[in-house]
């Protein structure tokens, strides 16, 4: 089975070797791949046992039960998670250097989520081994052993015996089956140390807070910083962004109708979602056909033809029944990140759907399929929901956005010129594939390649034109050679740099949330900067319809005017016209006054608290 398949592996064995799509089978994914690659795309290739060993000696198989032994004595609050802190007393047992340690746990926690999961330590005393053998620990060397038959050989850790169990050569606490650990508290974490501030900017923050039902009772805040945090509650990166968000931002989102201009309020599965990948492109680029590439079989719901025969966004996610779900029940699962949707109206969730299938490659990411961008005005307009703002929406949340491409078509529609227009703001996500260029020959490819980097560089508006793949995308057939005998290597080449981009794609994840949190925290100051000096010169009595329309009549001076008070950067303010529109239906007087405090705790989520949390979850050597 090809990669999209993923050999099953069971849990006691280790890493199997999916071979590439697209490619010879006898041509394996190590082989295709070179050492630093493969390793850090080994927790996406692996079935459930990312950090152990390819093969199912009996070596092997003990290994992994010994570390699933260990795993229960270095997580000490049973959490199903190894902090840095857990990871100190424990990995210290190995009497090998911090250097050498810190190597250990940069490798093992390669989605930089600040823990190790059950198979990330497994992979860690994997690596613990490697040096323990002499070897320096690099990913060269890891691919190097973990290739031999028989793999790793079983680490000594100091005060276990090989069966995993403590040997009472020196004290060591064992959780017991209920009841917290010793370290069920970590130390504080200070990534929430905003300063008191003067009393009136105390009663309305609290005021505003208890109206909208944040701001819970319980510990106060001390000298501005906020009582220590159950490691319960935090013992990753993505819990410290829930609680900054829910206790910090989000008050004052929902105060200033943030979520009318310019996102849907975040909900914890935004944060618990997975990696996503967004397909976008005019019908019949093979959208459709390139979800079945990755992985490998059909999807419910999919149909392949030359005709647009996508007719609504699916969203491809893993389940073990293979089943389709509706877009309006898709819109009220709240555990999954579709909830947002349900903005755009039943029109939209009609066109919706869910598709769920067992493919082992969705157990890491989750695909969006989209109806093909039209080119005709009359049939864009005669669709019930706004293709643009959704196609917005789903790349905001998206890890890469796949931008399709057809040799034979390659005019770009007033409507994918929109779309393409919304995703400037996104271009570090976006890649460009030339899709079934081996129907093509050699003259003709470099004809529509270089008329393809053109037209991009046009609708970009940038001269830094988006890396374009050039491939052909299709399990159901190997590359064509007829055509262009001499670039079939040039294709193998594209594809595992584009696949590389993919399967490196879940260990980014934790930095892409980071990425845009940030964006969405200086988005919410500037929206909360424009309405409070809007705000401050409406009249108190009469006259303030008029003065409202005056304003939004020069809304761009009042833009100018808060961007050099406030010294902001000009690209990261909304668009005038829209802002006006929506601002239109609202009444200012109905805004509250922005004070400096609420300034400053929006700041201090930038400058201290996430910074803080980053620093936190750092490498504990």
């Amino acid at each position: 089975m090809n990669f999209s398949g993923y050999e099953a592996v069971d849990s006691g064995a280790g890493m199997g070797t999916p071979s590439i799509p697209g490619l010879d089978n006898a041509q394996t994914f190590g082989r295709a791949m070179d050492a630093s690659q493969s390793f850090g795309r080994s927790q996406l290739a692996t079935s459930n046992t990312f950090g152990r060993n390819a093969g199912s000696s009996p070596t092997r198989a003990n290994n992994a039960t010994v570390y699933d032994r260990w795993f229960a004595f270095a997580d000490n609050d049973r959490d199903g998670r190894v902090t840095g802190k857990d990871a100190v007393s424990f990995f210290e047992k190995s009497d090998l250097p911090r250097e050498v340690l810190f190597r250990v746990w940069e490798m093992a926690n390669s989605t930089k989520a600040g823990f190790l999961d059950k198979p990330a330590f497994h992979r860690a005393m994997d690596i613990v081994a490697l040096a323990q053998m002499g070897y320096d620990v690099t990913k060269e060397n890891y691919e190097l052993v973990r290739s031999r038959e028989g793999g790793f050989p079983l680490p000594t850790i100091r005060g276990f015996n090989e069966e995993g169990m403590p040997d009472g050569s020196e004290p060591f606490y064992q959780p017991g089956p209920s009841g917290p650990s010793p370290a069920q508290f970590m130390t504080p974490a200070e990534f929430t140390s905003a300063q008191s501030v003067n009393a009136a900017g105390i009663t309305g923050m609290k005021a505003m807070q208890s109206k909208m039902g944040f701001g819970k009772p319980g510990k106060p805040d001390i000298g501005g910083v906020r009582a220590p945090m159950p490691s319960k509650l935090c013992t990753s990166i993505t819990d410290g962004l829930k609680t900054i968000y829910f206790q910090k931002v989000r008050p004052i989102e929902e105060a200033f109708k943030f979520a009318n201009f310019f996102s849907p309020l975040m909900t914890e599965s935004d944060f618990d979602a997975k990696p996503s990948i967004l397909l976008l492109g005019q019908y019949s680029t093979g959208k459709t056909t390139f979800i079945k590439y990755l992985l490998g079989r059909d999807y419910p719901g999919c149909h392949i033809g030359p005709e647009p025969t996508t007719d609504r966004f699916v969203v491809v996610y893993h389940g073990m029944d293979e089943r389709r779900v509706p877009g309006n029940t898709l819109a009220v699962q709240k555990d999954l990140p579709y909830q947002g949707l349900a903005g755009f109206g039943t029109g939209f969730l009609s066109r919706l759907e869910g598709s769920q299938c067992p493919a082992r490659l969705l157990e890491e990411v989750t695909i969006v399929d989209t109806p093909g961008v039209l080119s005709g005005e009359k049939q864009r307009i005669e669709r019930n929901y706004n293709f643009v703002e959704i196609a917005d929406w789903f790349a905001t949340r998206s890890d890469l956005v796949f931008l399709l491409f057809d040799p034979a078509k390659l005019d770009i529609s007033d409507e994918f010129k929109s779309v393409i227009g919304v995703l400037r703001t996104h271009s570090d996500k976006v890649r460009i594939i030339l899709n079934k260029s081996d129907q093509i020959d050699q003259q003709q490819l470099m004809r529509v390649y270089g008329a393809l980097m053109w037209s991009l560089g046009k609708v970009f508006r940038s001269p830094e034109v988006c890396k374009v793949y050039v491939g052909s995308f299709n399990c159901d057939a190997p590359i064509r050679e007829d055509k262009n005998p001499y670039a079939k290597a040039m294709f193998e080449a594209e594809q595992k740099e584009l696949l590389n981009a993919l399967y490196e794609t879940p260990q980014r994840s934790c930095d892409r949330k980071i990425n845009e949190f940030v964006k969405r925290v200086r988005s919410c100051k500037i929206h909360m900067l424009l309405i409070g000096h809007m705000r401050k010169q409406m009249p108190s009595m009469f006259g303030a319809a008029k003065a409202q329309e005056k304003m939004l009549g020069s809304i761009t001076d009042h833009f100018s005017q808060v961007q050099r008070e406030h010294h902001l950067p000009v690209g990261d303010f909304p668009d005038p016209q829209r802002f006006r529109e929506i601002l239109s239906a609202f009444d200012l007087n109905q805004f509250p006054k922005v004070t400096s405090a609420m300034i400053k705790q929006i700041d201090d989520v930038i400058s201290i608290d996430i910074p803080n949390l980053v620093k936190q979850f750092d490498n504990p050597w």
